[in-house]
């Protein structure tokens, strides 16, 4: 008797044990893929717009660096032909450097001899085209900047419309567990926004502060080239 009481209370503690709740494990991709078509969609256009910030964020960091290297002797260069007459030495010289603030200098130099409003005037227009090539394509950062978040949160909604009609066409008998799959699956295209949104949007703040460090760069240049014409012969 006591043998059969032992042996009913062994299998009923592994019956228990086997009744217990096993805890789901889910992997990012097949969170990604779960959320129906249109949160697949959405979360499609996000890796798209995640590859073109990247890529314009280094396409522009490189050539913003480009932009901003300069021979520390170049002034110099430039005010010694430009005193001894040797304006044609100084042309060569801005065309070897090949950089926005040789070509502001370049563009000064060609109009040596003209009133230094004239001079300064054809350096400003040449600086804000410099100042464009480097501002190329950055605007697409600030733009994917603030519609990633709102893309994914529009996978969100879209998400929680496709639950409560769940809910509301099973007229109250649908499973909370679906609806909290389908829930939390909704949210992952918001956290998906604003994780691409975060990296278009420091992206974009780093190459802000690289482009402004040339801008000051090419203003201090032609400065430097206005005092080196206003000089005393």
């Amino acid at each position: 008797m006591l043998t059969l009481l032992i042996q009913d209370g062994a299998e009923e503690i592994v019956q228990n044990l086997d009744d217990e709740p096993v805890e789901k494990t889910l992997s990012v991709m097949e969170l990604l893929m779960s959320g129906g078509l249109a949160a697949q969609i959405i979360i499609g256009v996000l890796f798209v717009l995640l590859f073109v910030a990247v890529y314009i964020y280094f396409e522009r960091l490189f050539a913003v660096k480009a932009a901003s290297k300069m021979d520390s002797n170049f002034m110099n260069q430039i005010r010694d032909n430009v005193a001894s007459g040797n304006v044609q030495a100084a042309k060569v010289l801005c065309a070897q450097q090949n950089s926005p603030v040789s070509r502001l200098t370049e563009k000064g130099i060609s109009r040596i001899g003209s009133p230094l409003e004239d001079i300064n005037t054809a350096i400003e227009n040449a600086g804000r085209l410099e100042v464009y090539k480097l501002e190329k394509n950055v605007s697409v950062l600030a733009t994917i900047a603030g519609a990633a978040p709102m893309i994914g949160f529009l996978g969100t909604v879209i998400g929680m419309v496709l639950a409560f009609h769940q809910l509301a066409t099973s007229s109250g008998q649908a499973e909370m567990g679906t609806l909290a799959e389908g829930i939390y699956t909704a949210m992952t295209t918001t956290v998906a926004g604003l994780i691409v949104g975060i990296i278009a949007y420091m992206g974009y703040n780093h190459i802000v502060v690289k482009t402004d460090k040339v801008v000051h760069q090419m203003e201090a240049t032609a400065v430097d080239f206005l005092d080196i014409l206003n000089e005393p012969a």
